[in-house]
């Protein structure tokens, strides 16, 4: 493997000449650019990634934590920020946490310069003060300006008018726990129920349960009758399925299941119909709020996806 002695013995050129060359320094004249540049080609030189970090006082690191609940949504995120990042030269640094506890552990990690910037992804859960220096993507309790949330509103709209078009008029909905996106979905089925001259039937809203079969059971027990259930998550909706089959409830047949995030799904075929979210969008976003060329993103919007 060449050395940075290998590129200026070829180059003729001393060390600090690669290496103001390398760094894109100014002050280099053309001819030793130039004669940099050939060698580093005809070596092939990949140049010290830690040298580098220590001259330049940057580490070309982004740490993600990543706080979603499933792999599979983790791993739908994480690919579409890899593929934004190393279009701009800089590297992931991983590390995954579940709870307010852990995310404040990684950040004191990730703060001792093991990165230029972080990320937070996917949180459901309330978020540590130190969170607020990172970019806050889909999590439910940011706030402050480097957030790219997204526009439940909107999506709980979708997804309700689309049962109505499959004859679906008694809608039960299990929300987030209270809080602004539970409002928003709250918002957005009631905008639709509005639309089409429909009452707005408390009965059917579940909002105050973490597990979806107590919430689901709960629904149940009170004894009104429903013929589409919408979840806030794909892997929740997969699980109020398999309940409803327990019932004795055919899905889709007699019940139908809507999720209002896709994400989870973004490698196979949905197995329910679901607001898909434009992952590339958002991890364009990211990247734009990361080098701070462009702020104030409005919600972003997905798109009605169905498997049949």
């Amino acid at each position: 493997m060449a050395s940075i002695n290998d590129v200026s013995r070829l180059a003729q050129v001393s060390k600090a000449t690669v290496s103001r060359v390398l760094s894109g320094s100014r002050g280099v004249k053309e001819e030793s650019r130039d004669a940099v540049l050939r060698a580093v080609d005809i070596l092939n030189y990949k140049p010290n990634a830690i040298a580098q970090s220590l001259t330049s006082q940057t580490t070309h690191c982004i740490g993600v934590i990543c706080a979603t609940e499933h792999i599979q949504q983790a791993t739908a995120y994480l690919q579409a920020l890899e593929k934004q990042l190393s279009l701009h030269q800089k590297h992931l640094l991983l590390r995954f946490a579940n709870t307010t506890a852990a995310v404040e552990q990684a950040i004191s990690e990730l703060s001792t310069g093991l990165c230029d910037a972080m990320m937070v992804v996917g949180a459901r859960f309330a978020l540590p003060p130190g969170a607020q220096q990172a970019v806050l993507i889909d999590c439910l309790n940011a706030s402050g300006e480097q957030q790219i949330g997204i526009d439940y509103e909107f999506a709980s709209q979708t997804a309700s008018h689309y049962l109505f078009t499959q004859q679906r008029r008694k809608i039960a909905l299990l929300n987030f726990n209270p809080g602004e996106a539970a409002e928003q979905v709250l918002q957005g089925y009631r905008c639709a129920l509005e639309t089409m001259a429909m009452p707005f039937n408390r009965q059917l809203i579940m909002d105050e349960e973490q597990s979806v079969s107590v919430a689901l059971q709960g629904l149940i027990n009170r004894r009104v009758a429903f013929d589409a259930v919408l979840v806030t998550d794909y892997y929740q909706g997969l699980e109020v399925v398999e309940l409803l089959k327990r019932y004795q409830l055919a899905v889709p047949q007699q019940v139908m299941v809507f999720s209002l995030d896709g994400s989870a799904a973004a490698f196979s075929e949905p197995l329910l119909p679901l607001i898909s979210l434009p992952l590339e969008t958002l991890a364009q976003r990211a990247i734009k709020l990361i080098v701070g060329s462009e702020r104030d993103f409005p919600p972003l919007r997905g798109s009605l996806l169905t498997p049949w």
